[in-house]
Formats: C-alpha cells, structure tokens, sequence
C-alpha cells in the first residue's frame, strides 16, 4: 500500500469524519436503480432519471476516476430528545443544523488535503454529500462500511442505521477496503439481517415492495420532504404523528444495539425542534418559519409544505384543540394545498359543520375535493 494512504485516512478522520472507506472503480456498477426506476417507485423524482446513467457509471462524472473515498459521519447521540408523547415527531437528521452546509466545508479540506499529499490538482477529484449522481449506499456497501439492510438503508456494525454518507470520486488510485462478506457493489440485501423482518413488518404505509425496495410512492419521508404536492388520502392516517420525514424502519433495526455515539465535529444539534407544539406549527408565520428553521434541513420544505404536513398530523391527533388553528387554515390561508390538507384535517376531527358554515368563496379544485370526500 501507498504510505500516503494511511496518512490521507488519518487526516480525513482529524477533519471529522467518523468513517473514511476506499473503494475501487471497475467500470459501471449493478446498482438495481435500473430496474427501481422501470418499476416507477422513485415517484416525481424525475432528478433520479436524468442523472441514471452518471449514478451507475462514475467515469461520467469524473472521467478517468479511479476510487472513490466514501465518508461517513454518525448522527447517532445519547443526547437525542424525541418528541413529547403525541407530539410531532421529525427525522433525528432534520434535528440538526442542514448536513449539507455543515459536512461540505470538511468535504472541501479533504479535497485540498488529497491535493497537497498526491499533487493533483481540483481538476482530479468532485466532492458530493447528498447531492450529487452517486450512489453513495452502494459504494459505502462495496467499501465495507456497512451492508444494505432489508429496509433499504446502509446498516453499519459500528454506527447502526445513523450515519450521513459523503463520498469523493477521484482519479487517484486507492487500494480498496474489504466489503463485509462480499465483493459485489449491489448486494446482497440484508446481509447481515438474518431472518429479522421488523423493518418490514413496522413500516406504517406498507412502503416496502420487497426487502431492500422502497416504493417512495407509499414512504412517509417522500410524502412529507420530497413530494411538493397532494398527500393520497389513502396515506395520510399511516403517517400518524410524522412532520418531517420518518425513522421507524431505522428505529426499529436490531443493528443499532450497537451504535457509538459519534464525535459529532461536523454536526450542530437542535434538538430544541422537538419540543415545538403542534399548536405552535400551525400558527407559524412566515417571519416565524424563517427564524425556527434558518440553517436546517426543513427550510427546504418551506412554510406551506410544514403547514400541509402539520395538519396531516393535526388531523391524525384525534384532539379537538386543533381545530381552531386548523378552522383558520382552511378557510383563510393563501394556500389552496394548506387549505386542501386543513379541510380534511378539520372533517377528520368532527369539525365539518363548523368548516362548511365558515366557508366562503372557495373555488379552487382540489380543497372542493376535500370538502367533498369530507
């Protein structure tokens, strides 16, 4: 081995990162995307389509890339407050200052630490968390950082189902890590799950077409982060008391028995999103929204998808006290997709008289809809 590359692993852990994994680029990957893609389950994805052919051939993002060093930081932490009882539950990620803006700073000094030890230049080497075409769970697998689980999510034995992956493609060549059992970059799904099938059994919309494929068409963090518009009706009971994205196919991994806490260098918690009140989301004023949120992955979703996804949980609470807030929502916000999701919310709680005495002047297509199946 380059007695570089153990010199180049150590400075990437002092940067932060609790993981830092080689693996070796052979040519295009087996990566299943393919066949996901075919099947429709990435949704409106449509992201996912365009960039199919980089995501399985490396050499399309950087030509000539000869590795990839694959990046792991823990979110697993002792200090993780969930949400009160009943209260509105978040992703543990989406409690924290946004991984992008914290993690790509480390990113780019591992870039410059790659350049000062091998004397390449940034021409040699791309740098991604979260945002680039690479298959970041494939390669961490291939790399040995962890294995794919039945619930479609890198398993690590050292961090559980708590890790944010990175990953730099370059065209330095590595010698590669050892994956875990296998050499194959796609697989096998739930290597080292056994016979376990809680994921499986535990997720509340039956999103899992089969171990390790996600149908994010039925998945609660596409529904709630990634889906701009209408959630099914049909789903909306099933993603309970879930604002922001969903853990329980994590949750409940035997795997993270295991965890370690990480040592947290490129993370920033807020944890104090989880005692906001569902009164609390359902009042929030712009002003209010851009003030709570700065800086964290929710910003994203911004005010009217919050407030859509927050009379979803409203309506699942099954407590009148919402309604006031929600009586508002439907019938004076600006937002016909914040109105649509009060409306049901509002004939969800035993409200409809009050709503249909209140309404007035409703014209758009989709909150008549609700008021119809209401």
């Amino acid at each position: 081995m380059d007695p570089r590359q153990p010199e180049f692993r150590r400075r990437l852990e002092a940067l932060g990162f609790d993981e830092v994994r080689f693996a070796a680029i052979t040519g295009p990957s087996r990566d299943p995307l393919a066949e996901w893609l075919a099947a429709g389950r990435h949704a409106d994805m449509h992201w996912l389509e365009r960039t199919a052919d980089k995501r399985l051939n490396p050499e399309l993002v950087l030509p000539g890339a000869q590795s990839v060093v694959m990046l792991g930081v823990s979110y697993w932490s002792t200090g993780f407050r969930p949400a009160t009882s009943g209260g509105p539950r978040w992703a543990r990620y989406a409690l924290h200052a946004d991984y992008h803006d914290t993690i790509k700073p480390a990113l780019a000094a591992a870039g410059h630490v790659l350049a000062e030890l091998y004397g390449v230049t940034g021409t040699d080497y791309r740098y991604y968390v979260d945002t680039g075409p690479v298959l970041e769970r494939s390669w961490a697998a291939r790399a040995g950082l962890g294995f794919t689980g039945k619930n479609a999510m890198l398993i690590s034995r050292r961090h559980g189902n708590w890790l944010f992956l990175a990953a730099l493609l370059t065209r330095v060549k590595f010698a590669a890590d050892a994956p875990i059992k296998s050499a194959r970059i796609d697989g096998p799904i739930g290597l080292l799950c056994g016979k376990c099938t809680r994921c499986l059994a535990a997720c509340p919309t039956n999103a899992f077409a089969a171990p390790g494929v996600v149908d994010a068409r039925r998945c609660i963090s596409y529904q709630t982060i990634e889906n701009k518009g209408m959630i099914p009706r049909e789903l909306r009971a099933g993603i309970g008391n879930h604002v922001y994205g969903c853990d329980v196919c994590l949750e409940v991994c035997p795997w993270n028995r295991f965890a370690q806490e990480g040592r947290r260098m490129l993370l920033s918690a807020r944890y104090d999103l989880a005692d906001l009140s569902l009164p609390a989301l359902l009042t929030l004023t712009p002003e209010r929204f851009a003030a709570v949120f700065r800086h964290t992955p929710i910003k994203r979703l911004k005010l009217s998808g919050l407030l859509r996804n927050a009379c979803v949980v409203a309506g699942n609470s099954g407590d009148p006290a919402a309604l006031p807030p929600l009586l508002d929502l439907a019938t004076a916000h600006a937002s016909a997709l914040v109105r649509a999701h009060a409306v049901w919310a509002v004939f969800r709680l035993g409200g409809g008289a009050q709503l249909v005495a209140a309404r007035s002047g409703e014209t758009d297509p989709i909150v008549l809809a609700e008021y119809a199946a209401g």
